[in-house]
C-alpha cells in the first residue's frame, strides 16, 4: 500500500456526510421531541438540548478513532455521537431517573458512567452516556443518515458546566509538564462544583421532608377544624373532642442543633401527637432568637400545637404574637379565630377572618369559616354571600360537599 492510500481523503469523507445531513438535522430533532416525551412524567424539569457533528467535528474524530484502529489493529472507524443529546437535570437524584426513564423508552446498546473512576487529585467531568438505537419509525420516516445510533448524556446543571469549560481549556489544548499547578486548580473547581451538587441535592431532600411534615400538620390542623366547627352546626352531631395525645417520646438531645433540626423535630412530634414535646421544642427554637420572620412562622406553629392540644388561650396569644411580627400573616389571622369560634367568640372571630381576607382575600376556606360565623350569630345573609363566594373560588375544593350542605342549611334559614 502506497503511503498516500493510508490517508483518507477529506472531500470524499465531507460529501458522503453532507450528504446525509439534512436527514441527520431531521433525526435528531425527532429524537429530541421523543425524548422530552419521555421525560415528562418526571417530578423536576429537565432540559434536552440536542445537536448533530459538524464536518469539523466529525473529521477530528475519525482521524482520532482511525489512529487508534491502526495502532490495534481494529476494525473499520464507526462514530457513534453524530447525533448527540444531552440532558440536564437540576440535581442529582435525577439522573437516575432520567436514565430509567430513557431505558424504558428507549433500546440502549451500552450505558459508559464518564468520570466515575476518578480519584480526588482527578479532574474531569462526571456524565452519564447511554448509546441508543434510533427507533426503527424514525430511521423508516427519514432513512438511517449514515448512522444508526444516538448518544445521550445525562448531567447536572453543574456536570454540564464544567463539560463545556473543560471541553474549551482542556480538551482543545495539550497539558505539557509546566502545567501541575493550573490542573491542581481545575481539580480544586471540580471538586467544589461535585461538592455543590451534592450540597444542592442535601439540601433539597431535606426541604422535601419539612414539606412532608408541614403537610401533614396542616392536614391534620384542618380536620381538627371540621371536627370542631361543623359538628356545631349540622343537626345530630356533635364535637369529637380534642386530639388523645400520643405518650411522650423519650427525651431528645438538642445540643448543638441548628433551627432546621429542631423544626424538623419539633414538625414530626406535632405529626405524631406528641403536642407537648413539639411545644417545648418550638419554646426552644424561640430561645435562640431566630430573625422575626421565622420567629412569626415558629409562633404560629406553636399556636397550632396548642390548639390541637386545647391549650386555646395559649394558642390566640401565640398567634397574636406572630400577627405583631408579621402584619401580613394572614394564615395566623385565620387561625386565630378558628380558636375564637371553637371557644364560640363569633364576633372576634369575624373580625379575625375579615383581617385575614383583607390581606388576602382569595381564601375560600376563610370565607367559609366566616360563614359559619355569621350563621351563629343569626346573621344569615353575610353567611350565605361568604358561602357562594367558597364555592366561587374553589369549586373543585374536597370541601365542597361540607361548603354546599351548609348553604341548603342557610337558605333554609332564609327561607329562600
Amino acid at each position: 500500500m502506497d503511503k498516500i492510500s493510508r490517508f483518507p481523503d477529506k472531500r470524499k469523507l465531507q460529501n458522503n456526510y453532507e450528504k446525509h445531513a439534512e436527514a441527520r438535522r431531521r433525526i435528531t430533532r425527532e429524537l429530541e421531541i421523543r425524548i422530552e416525551e419521555a421525560l415528562k412524567p418526571l417530578p423536576s424539569h429537565v432540559l434536552v438540548k440536542a445537536r448533530h457533528k459538524d464536518f469539523q467535528s466529525y473529521h477530528r474524530k475519525y482521524l482520532k478513532l482511525l489512529r487508534q484502529k491502526q495502532e490495534t489493529a481494529g476494525g473499520p472507524v464507526k462514530i457513534t455521537d453524530l447525533i448527540g443529546i444531552r440532558v440536564v437535570c437540576p440535581f442529582i437524584e435525577e439522573l437516575s431517573l432520567v436514565e430509567d426513564a430513557l431505558k424504558k423508552n428507549f433500546d440502549v446498546i451500552e450505558v459508559e458512567r464518564k468520570g466515575s473512576d476518578h480519584t480526588f487529585r482527578e479532574f474531569g467531568y462526571q456524565s452519564i452516556h447511554l448509546l441508543i438505537t434510533i427507533p426503527a419509525g424514525i430511521t423508516e420516516k427519514y432513512g438511517n443518515a449514515d448512522c444508526d445510533a444516538a448518544e445521550i448524556q445525562i448531567r447536572t446543571i453543574l456536570q454540564d458546566a464544567w463539560a463545556e469549560v473543560e471541553h474549551e481549556i482542556v480538551y482543545k489544548a495539550e497539558f505539557n509538564p509546566f502545567d501541575e499547578p493550573m490542573k491542581r486548580k481545575l481539580a480544586a473547581v471540580n471538586a467544589s462544583l461535585a461538592l455543590a451538587d451534592t450540597i444542592f441535592q442535601e439540601i433539597r431532600s431535606y426541604q422535601r421532608q419539612l414539606n412532608g411534615e408541614l403537610e401533614k400538620r396542616r392536614g391534620s390542623f384542618y380536620k381538627m377544624v371540621e371536627d370542631f366547627t361543623d359538628a356545631r352546626i349540622f343537626a345530630g352531631e356533635s364535637p369529637s373532642g380534642p386530639l388523645q395525645e400520643a405518650g411522650l417520646a423519650a427525651p431528645i438531645d438538642i445540643a448543638g442543633k441548628s433551627i432546621d433540626d429542631l423544626l424538623l423535630l419539633a414538625l414530626s412530634a406535632h405529626n405524631n401527637s406528641r403536642f407537648p414535646e413539639a411545644v417545648s421544642l418550638y419554646s426552644r427554637i424561640l430561645e435562640m432568637d431566630p430573625n422575626p420572620g421565622i420567629t412569626s412562622l415558629i409562633y404560629k406553629h406553636r399556636g397550632m400545637a396548642n390548639f390541637a392540644r386545647s391549650q386555646y388561650h395559649d394558642a390566640i396569644g401565640d398567634f397574636t404574637k406572630a400577627m405583631e411580627l408579621d402584619g401580613q400573616s394572614y394564615k395566623a389571622a385565620y387561625y386565630r379565630g378558628i380558636v375564637r369560634s371553637v371557644l364560640q367568640q363569633y364576633e372576634a372571630a369575624i373580625e379575625d377572618f375579615t383581617l385575614s381576607l383583607d390581606i388576602h382575600p382569595y381564601q375560600s376556606f376563610c370565607h367559609f369559616r366566616r360563614a359559619q360565623a355569621y350563621y351563629h350569630i343569626g346573621d344569615y345573609p353575610e353567611a350565605l354571600a361568604d358561602c357562594e363566594t367558597s364555592l366561587s373560588l374553589w369549586p373543585g375544593s374536597p370541601a365542597k360537599v361540607s361548603v354546599e350542605k351548609f348553604r341548603a342549611l342557610v337558605l333554609s334559614k332564609l327561607k329562600m
